[in-house]
């Protein structure tokens, strides 16, 4: 349930950062600049995982992959198909 949430959270970080873009004439490139935030994001999440909930960085990093991937990927997506304004 804690993978969705966070699986979640990073698609509407997401939106927010396209629409912020958008009204400030840089919408596709704000899906760029959303990765590596993303990335920090899920890495603090990976170190939650590990050193608060207890489970082993080998458990862990697959969920961490998980989680960076899918919104880091729909960024990239977003990138590559919305227009520049």
């Amino acid at each position: 349930m804690h993978t969705i949430k966070i699986l979640l959270l990073g698609l509407v970080l997401l939106v927010a950062f396209v629409l912020i873009g958008r009204a400030l004439g840089n919408g596709s490139r704000a899906a760029l600049y959303f990765v590596p935030v993303w990335l920090v994001g899920a890495a603090i999440n990976l170190w939650f995982g590990v050193a608060k909930a207890g489970y082993s960085l080998r458990d862990e990093t697959p969920i961490f992959l998980l989680i960076f991937a899918i919104p880091s990927a729909l960024a990239l997506l977003a990138w590559w198909k919305l227009p520049l304004r």
